[in-house]
């Protein structure tokens, strides 16, 4: 089962949006398990403190990050993007993002993403 380190944007999509394929996507991908750097959850809850219009989604995932593993990562980080960065160019694995910034820095160190396509959770080339 290979770890799945899930970025602030990967995750609120994850667990606001019906995604169609999470039933069948141990078949397409393989068996993964979502895990959560704490320094995400921080984001989370920065963002649900702010009480703009993007607090309730901040709510429902941190409520939906509970039932997934949650790991601590380069605590020296100035952002969760660093930390998600460092952590997968030093361990390599795969990481769960939507921003475009981090998915080509991920890409300039050979490192795999796993994203969304149409409501479908696919791996980038």
């Amino acid at each position: 089962m290979a770890d799945v380190v899930c970025d602030t944007s990967f995750l609120m999509h994850l667990a606001t949006t019906r995604v169609r394929n999470i039933d069948s996507l141990g078949d397409e991908i393989g068996e993964v398990s979502f895990v959560v750097p704490r320094i995400v959850l921080g984001e989370l809850d920065r963002i649900l403190r702010r009480g703009d219009a993007r607090s309730d989604d901040a709510r429902r995932t941190i409520e939906f990050a509970r039932g997934l593993r949650t790991v601590r990562m380069d605590a020296g980080a100035a952002t969760a993007d660093d930390a998600i960065l460092s952590h997968a160019a030093a361990r390599g694995g795969i990481v769960a993002t939507m921003d475009r910034g981090l998915k080509r820095r991920l890409r300039e160190r050979g490192c795999s993403i796993m994203s969304f396509s149409n409501d479908r959770i696919v791996l980038e080339p």
